[in-house]
């Protein structure tokens, strides 16, 4: 990983790293998402997140 100083008289040894170069997001389609289905539970970290397709066509995300 790349490093810079912290101000010209911080020297070498007291260094920062550089942040990545951010990649784009990966773009997916919510008809793919949810398969027909009008909602799909997504697990993370344990918990159970709804994502539900409304009646409007809009999408809900709850725990």
């Amino acid at each position: 990983m790349r490093s810079l100083p912290l101000n010209e008289a911080a020297g070498r040894d007291k260094v920062v790293p550089l942040r990545a170069v951010a990649t784009p997001a990966r773009r997916v389609e919510s008809k793919n998402l949810l398969d027909g289905s009008r909602e799909l539970v997504i697990e993370h970290q344990g918990a159970e997140y709804h994502l539900r397709l409304t009646r409007n066509d809009k999408l809900i995300l709850t725990k």
